[in-house]
């Protein structure tokens, strides 16, 4: 069993709650995370043992992918239960993204996840079983303004999983996406802003200020008073790995449930209307706008700025999310 971004936050509380049933269940874990975040693992108790193996990973590193992967058949012969919980997120409208950004969000959250999923699949279609998991989010089956390509990552993931679910089935593989809400963790503030979200959201000129400052204070508020634990995103991807037959989406949270509820049975048009007067201050939107010319953005090189180090523990916020 392999869990990416397994050091803080809905990968830990996965592993945590895995721990007891190792040896009843004869199951072997494979944690990653970031090298900079492997000693979060001794801090929780995970060590190298003949059931755990803790290792360090950059989904990004596709060699780095290869080499584990080769580990792990050396020593137990494959993945047969597959966690994909690594991922980033920026916080950004369309317009303050640049090509570079979007890349970096669409290679944490999308490529990555595909490219280890399709390592492990000739494994399993070699077993005929397995398991595919991915902790997604509401954010990958309905947007929300500022989160745009967050969203876009997601809805990627989700309708690649989609066709999976449908692909591997005559091998008894099972592929599961589990969409939590809004999980009240310091998810928040692992949120990225772009460098133009950032400068806008400094700028209380900018046409998009109003955006960035109401949807921030907005999202911070549904986590403390509605966001459920990590740990409760965690019991659902349990809960997944253990059922005979499991659905291909699961809802992580209870609003979770509640947005796919309303998205399947309200009219299109009431569900975005709905949805629109229920953003924070929303009639203040675009109001600086009138008030000056169109911005002459700054592009930088054709590769947009640098961005840090990926992400590995899946943020809790940034979609209400998902």
């Amino acid at each position: 069993m392999l869990i990416t971004g397994a050091s803080v936050g809905v990968g830990l509380q996965i592993a945590t709650l895995l721990r007891p049933t190792l040896l009843a269940r004869d199951r072997c874990l494979v944690l990653t995370a970031r090298p900079s975040s492997l000693a979060r693992f001794a801090d929780a108790g995970f060590f190298d043992d003949d059931r755990v193996m803790v290792r360090p990973l950059d989904v990004t590193d596709r060699i780095a992918q290869e080499a584990l992967l080769a580990e792990i058949s050396q020593r137990w012969g494959g993945v047969d239960v597959l966690i994909n919980n690594a991922g980033v997120s920026y916080r950004s409208v369309v317009e303050h993204v640049t090509e570079a950004e979007r890349l970096e969000q669409m290679d944490v959250n999308f490529r990555s996840a595909m490219a280890l999923t399709v390592a492990c699949l000739p494994h399993m279609r070699a077993r005929r079983s397995g398991r595919i998991l991915a902790v997604s989010s509401v954010g990958g089956m309905m947007a929300m303004p500022t989160m745009a390509v967050y969203s876009a990552s997601k809805f990627a993931l989700e309708g690649a999983y989609e066709a999976l679910y449908y692909e591997v089935r005559p091998w008894n593989i099972h592929v599961t996406l589990v969409q939590p809400g809004f999980i009240n963790s310091d998810g928040f503030e692992k949120v990225r802003f772009t460098a133009q979200a950032r400068t806008a959201l400094d700028d209380g000129n900018d046409p998009y200020h109003a955006h960035y400052r109401h949807m921030q204070d907005f999202v911070a508020r549904l986590m403390r008073w509605f966001g459920q634990s990590p740990r409760h995103v965690a019991k659902q991807v349990v809960r997944a790995i253990d059922r005979r037959r499991p659905p291909l989406r699961m809802a992580g949270t209870c609003d979770a449930w509640a947005f796919s509820f309303a998205r399947r049975f309200l009219p299109r048009w009431l569900y975005h209307a709905a949805l629109y007067r229920g953003l924070p201050h929303v009639r203040q939107w675009g109001a600086s706008s009138a008030l000056q010319a169109p911005a002459n953005v700054p592009q930088g090189d054709a590769n947009g700025p640098a961005v840090d180090e990926t992400v590995e523990a899946r943020p809790g916020v940034g979609v209400p999310t998902r």
